[in-house]
């Protein structure tokens, strides 16, 4: 048995640039046996960079990169749609493999055909990918953005399956609830150094917080004695320069231009004693200016109200390669709902999504969706924008003032100049997202429909984007598997279960964590609901003439909720 403390792995003065932009300078750390560790930073700070030079991928310009005990490493890479797409040879023979998949909801693997192999969903390929990892019995742990497209099935298992693992672990992170949950160590890129917390990313962002109100006091006070030092410097230099004005007036006898001469150099010497004395204390005990947060600015405007009830659907089936995604389904969207499809990968969400936006046609039944309403779509595929054009040229705009506003969005989002003129082939994943982002920007719309917004996105991204969200006006859809984001965006839900859509009107919090053994729980919850909102449709309907517009919308309503609650009062 090895003992938790021995080292594994030692990293040694480690730098590494790219056309002259250095990613790494001077990286020094060690990871020992059973350690958890969170990679942590912004897009482009050089987190894949770092774990392709631990895993021998990259050379370093400098540095070492030593492993004390020779170790197998399972290394799950952020591009994993793109890697694994044929996995015909892998399924044969892997029993370990075919029992991960099992458990990550994956039945029956080793009968599906190689074009189901092929076509698989972003969610299905990195559950196969896990658990190739997993079967091949890896000593150290490399996972970058392993939860990306994973249901919440599937992270909770990973979680599991993370808490047993006796190796350590590096983990490459957006996911907030994930990286409190399996890690105890921070390690984070700034300014191409590695800064190092012990404590979960909660913990991490408060004590990192505390160091940079700290350094900012302590670089206040230094700055304030630099200048009382300087003003000291200005006032000898001051008069040192009458003095040597002094020494060479006109009409002075020789041993008062000397006496002033005297004078002069002597102010000169204390002048040059000062600026030495605090040249000499800076660099002592300098303090720099710590880093500002990037502020990445959002800013989305609803183009004003629409009716009530924007989407519904009756009778909704879709079948897709012989596979019955969802059958007989009947819900309905309103305008400004903030909507989260749950379910287990495959179920059909992206699907839904592509149906709503007209990509993809029912099988049966309808769905109806208003003609009035503007809608922006983040889809999960960043590798669509053209890989030779540069960011601003792949957005198409040619009106000076549309080119001027996508730049601008582009710096506030983190994209600097460097960055915007490079082709997009050179970007990271989290970087294309956000030139995706902004084209979103730049339009008006009633409804966003986002499908895995976060993926890629760094850690303060992500918070100002769900900020910014919660300002919106109008209707939310959207895809996740970032538990943090979900919560605080979506207040109803449209679950995908045994081939079903089902509208909830509760928070993923509360539905993912309600008493499922007692389910009259949730049918009195629902039964609430109804009754509340029946209670407010009857005060609007008694405010309205008949003839308004918006009497049949409500009258429809009011009777689909006495239908519901008949129907939920019958099961009890």
């Amino acid at each position: 048995m090895v003992k938790e403390s021995l080292t594994v792995l030692k990293v040694t003065g480690l730098e590494k640039s790219f056309e002259l932009r250095k990613i790494l300078d001077n990286v020094h750390f060690d990871i020992k046996m059973g350690e958890r560790i969170g990679l942590v930073g912004y897009n482009g700070t050089g987190k894949t960079t770092l774990a392709n030079l631990i895993m021998g991928r990259l050379k370093p310009d400098s540095g070492t990169v030593e492993y004390i005990k020779e170790c197998k490493i399972g290394y799950l890479t952020q591009s994993i749609d793109y890697e694994f797409t044929n996995f015909v040879e892998a399924i044969v023979d892997k029993k370990d493999l075919l029992e991960h998949t099992s458990q990550l909801g994956l039945e029956k693997v080793y009968d599906w055909e190689e074009h189901r192999l092929q076509h698989l969903s972003g969610g299905e390929k990195l559950k196969l990918a896990l658990s190739l990892i997993w079967s091949s019995k890896p000593d150290f742990l490399i996972l970058d953005e392993p939860t990306n497209h994973l249901d919440f099935k599937g992270i909770k298992w990973l979680i599991s399956e993370l808490k047993k693992f006796p190796g350590p672990i590096l983990i490459i992170s957006h996911d907030r609830y994930f990286l409190d949950e399996t890690i105890n160590r921070i390690f984070e890129i700034e300014n191409k150094k590695l800064h190092f917390y012990n404590a979960n990313y909660s913990e991490f962002r408060k004590e990192k917080q505390k160091r940079t109100e700290d350094q900012l006091h302590k670089y206040t006070v230094q700055k304030k004695k630099q200048e009382e030092i300087e003003g000291q410097m200005e006032q000898l230099k001051s008069w040192s320069d009458k003095a040597h004005q002094n020494s060479t007036k006109q009409g002075r006898d020789f041993g008062t231009k000397e006496y002033h001469r005297v004078k002069a150099k002597k102010r000169d010497s204390q002048v040059k004693s000062k600026m030495k004395r605090l040249q000499n204390e800076l660099n002592k005990n300098k303090i720099d200016k710590p880093s500002e947060e990037a502020v990445v600015s959002f800013q989305f405007e609803a183009d004003g109200k629409r009716g009530k009830r924007i989407i519904e659907a009756k009778d909704l089936t879709k079948t897709y390669d012989n596979r019955n995604l969802f059958q007989d389904a009947k819900f309905y969207i309103n305008y400004g709902e903030r909507i989260g499809l749950l379910g287990e990968n495959g179920c059909g969400k992206t699907t839904l999504l592509r149906m709503v936006l007209g990509q993809e046609p029912p099988t049966k039944g309808t769905l109806w969706k208003s003609q009035s309403i503007k809608i922006a779509y983040l889809s999960q595929d960043v590798h669509d924008l053209q890989e030779e054009t540069t960011a601003i040229d792949a957005l198409g705009f040619t009106e000076r003032e549309d080119i001027f506003r996508a730049r601008t969005l582009l710096a506030n989002l983190g994209l600097k100049e460097e960055l915007i003129t490079k082709p997009i082939g050179t970007l990271s994943l989290g970087e294309r997202t956000r030139v995706k982002l902004v084209d979103m920007l730049m339009k008006e719309y009633d409804v966003l429909i986002l499908d895995e917004p976060t993926n890629h996105l760094d850690l303060p991204s992500r918070e100002q984007l769900e900020n910014t969200l919660n300002e919106f006006t109008g209707t939310i859809i959207t895809v996740s598997h970032d538990y943090y984001f979900l919560n605080k965006i979506c207040d109803k839900l449209l679950v995908f279960e045994n081939h079903k859509i089902k509208r909830m009107e509760m928070k993923p919090e509360e539905y993912l964590n309600k008493e499922k053994s007692n389910p009259n729980v949730s049918i009195k919850e629902e039964l609430m609901v109804i009754e509340n909102r029946l209670a407010t449709v009857l005060g609007e309907l008694s405010l309205l003439d008949q003839k308004h517009p918006n009497y049949f919308v409500l009258d429809r309503e009011f009777k689909e909720l006495i239908a519901q609650k008949k129907r939920l009062t019958n099961q009890l």
